[in-house]
């Protein structure tokens, strides 16, 4: 009978601490690295975007220069148009 209540014992702390490693876990996760990884979600969204307005300014300042070297009949055909006696038609 000594040897179950011993049993018993040594089964309820494993228990214990299991629970208590458990709410450790949860409050160092819930404190600590969480707020970590989303501010670094945060950071990585921020950088992603700031690259994806780059490449559109870039992109956009190309299509400026190709629009500015083309002269009134060019434009008119790019824009779906006939240049016929100086105008776009």
């Amino acid at each position: 009978m000594i040897g179950l209540l011993s049993t018993l014992w040594e089964v309820r702390r494993y228990a214990i601490g299991a629970v208590g490693g458990l709410l450790l876990f949860s409050a160092l996760n819930a404190l600590l690295w969480l707020p970590e990884a989303r501010e670094e979600g945060r950071e990585l969204e921020r950088a992603a975007a700031l690259k994806r307005s780059i490449e559109i300014i870039q992109e956009r300042g190309r299509t400026n220069a190709e629009i500015n070297a083309l002269d009134d009949a060019g434009l008119c055909r790019e824009l779906g148009g006939m240049f016929e006696d100086g105008q776009c038609r």
